[in-house]
């Protein structure tokens, strides 16, 4: 059982990391941590140490949340091509399953960050290597398994997958139009059915 503590901690970090999607960094005021978790300055920072400590937190926990829901997704699709499929399929839904926590923590963050913070920067690059290299392992295993052609370059296609997401997600909250997800998840299944599979 948590001790009282740590349930405290990720009390506070449910509550926080919606706000800090949202309002970012520099955006989010102690006013707004006070309000959304109903304690005290000073009951917050008994759990964290500054409000930059608690940003990572809950930029970790948005983050685990999509992963989550990433893993829950392709969880039960064994050929790796298809989870390329199951990526794509993920994507099409991707606002229904971040839009109560404030649209993407990768581009909410990444952005706000790259202007004033440069640790919390370096952690959503961190993420972003990390999903890269995730796409990538699963067009290595394709093709180790004969499911995509020997002549791809995985690394080159996995920084391109990655690439038309997070811009497919960028366009379609910036203009508040799904079209741009729909037709780029579509566009990347036609790069998996033409150019990878064999």
């Amino acid at each position: 059982m948590a001790k009282k503590s740590e349930q405290t901690s990720k009390f506070i970090i449910r509550k926080v990391a919606p706000i800090f999607n949202k309002h970012g960094y520099s955006g989010t005021s102690m006013s707004d941590l006070t309000e959304a978790t109903g304690l005290t300055k000073g009951a917050i920072y008994g759990n964290f140490k500054n409000k930059e400590e608690l940003a990572f937190a809950a930029f970790q926990s948005n983050i685990e949340f999509i992963l989550y829901k990433i893993r829950t997704e392709l969880a039960d699709i064994k050929s790796p091509l298809q989870q390329l499929y199951g990526l794509t399929n993920f994507y099409r839904q991707y606002r229904t399953h971040t839009i109560e926590y404030g649209g993407c923590p990768i581009i909410n963050i990444g952005v706000d960050a790259n202007h004033d913070n440069p640790e919390l920067l370096e952690k959503v690059q961190t993420v972003i290597s990390k999903l890269q290299y995730y796409i990538t392992k699963m067009i290595k295993t394709a093709i180790d398994e004969g499911e995509i052609k020997k002549s791809v370059n995985p690394e080159k296609y996995g920084r391109l997958f990655y690439t038309v997401i997070e811009g497919a997600v960028f366009m379609t909250s910036t203009m508040n139009d799904e079209t741009y997800l729909q037709q780029m998840m579509t566009h990347l299944d036609e790069i998996i059915e033409n150019e990878l599979a064999v």
